[in-house]
């Protein structure tokens, strides 16, 4: 067994979404060969990688095959996410990834999603913080069981830094954490566009793989502050499967698609897409429609991330402030799992594929 034929043998087998083989995307680290004995890293694009376990099975196979039918083959990983970021990178230098989840309308479950997949990419092994940018209608603090704390501060230079609380392993930020709540938001949109600004430049994210952005329903003043603060790498659409949701998911697409703002859309998901009694787990009941979000994704061709099921434990999990994925409920983790894993290989496909986003000027 040589470098050479080890390498040739490993050309054949593919990174399944980027296209080409693991040897020419330089994912192949660390060769060691003793004896019948090799080993080497697979530098995956996300430590949240779904196809892992597919990449180790197919690096063995073609050893055995292609080389030495008696090798022990060892394969490790270690990650470097990808990132596609070409801007000056004045605010969130330290972040790889910056994904604004949307809805048309509210009442989808946005930011049970949002909360979710933070906590599944962190499961995952990822970097992730999770900004609540809902300024009028903050629930992040909620469902996270840190309602009445208080961010501290840290001096950065002779610049005072707000630190985000962290919660099963992710970095939490939301103006529910400064603000009485029994207070209202009444601001109008240049200060609630200044408070988007400060969750951005003002508070100490650090070095993040994902920087996940619970956006308020809609298309307004929030969602153009955004992109024209920070380039933001794609939008995460969440749609129930009912009509009335879908007409107005369709506006979050078609935002986002226009051509002054250029963001692409990683993919849409399907949230309350059925219900399954735990005493019939066998049965479906499509209460809000059928394949509704599926369909509207097949109609823009954007990439469709999954359908969460509706059960009652995911919205206790919140109102508790404990997220389904910090649960044991094996159907609500396994959906959200799924989802996750869909979503970190639309974003890695996204930055091979298409060109940086940048700072957007809206002309509006």
């Amino acid at each position: 067994m040589t470098n050479e034929a080890i390498l040739k043998a490993l050309s054949n087998v593919q990174e399944p979404d980027l296209g080409s083989d693991i040897v020419t995307l330089n994912m192949v680290k660390d060769l060691v060969i003793n004896d019948n004995k090799v080993s080497f890293t697979i530098v995956l694009t996300t430590p949240a990688c779904p196809m892992k376990d597919m990449m180790k099975n197919a690096s063995i196979n073609a050893v055995k095959l292609l080389v030495n039918k008696d090798a022990e083959v060892t394969v490790n990983f270690t990650s470097n996410t990808s990132s596609n970021r070409q801007d000056p990178k004045t605010l969130l230098a330290g972040v790889k990834n910056i994904i604004a989840v949307v809805s048309g309308k509210g009442g989808v479950g946005k930011s049970t999603v949002s909360a979710n997949l933070a906590l599944a990419l962190a499961e995952g092994g990822a970097k992730v913080g999770l900004m609540d940018a809902d300024i009028y209608g903050p629930s992040q603090h909620i469902m996270f069981g840190i309602r009445g704390e208080r961010p501290l501060m840290k001096d950065n230079g002779g610049k005072g830094l707000i630190v985000p609380i962290e919660k099963f392993g992710i970095k939490v930020m939301s103006i529910g954490l400064l603000i009485d709540e029994k207070q209202a938001v009444v601001w109008r949109g240049p200060m609630v566009s200044s408070a988007i600004r400060q969750f951005v430049g003002d508070v100490d994210w650090g070095e993040l793989d994902y920087l996940i952005i619970d956006m308020p329903p809609g298309t307004g003043d929030i969602h153009l502050t955004m992109v024209q603060t920070v380039p933001v790498t794609g939008v995460i659409v969440v749609t129930t499967p009912q009509l009335v949701a879908i007409a107005d998911a369709k506006k979050g697409v078609a935002m986002f698609g226009q051509a002054q703002l250029k963001v692409p859309v990683i993919g849409l998901v399907e949230n309350m897409s059925y219900f399954t009694p735990a005493e019939l787990p066998d049965n479906k009941y499509y209460i809000f429609g059928k394949d509704g979000g599926k369909n509207l994704a097949e109609e823009f061709d954007i990439p469709f991330l999954g359908q969460i099921p509706l059960v009652q434990s995911i919205r206790e999990g919140g109102d508790m402030g404990i997220p389904s994925m910090m649960t044991d409920d094996d159907i609500t983790r396994k959906a959200f799992m799924e989802f996750a894993g869909a979503s970190v290989r639309s974003i890695s496909m996204r930055n091979a594929n298409i060109a940086p986003t940048e700072i957007q000027e809206v002309l509006v």
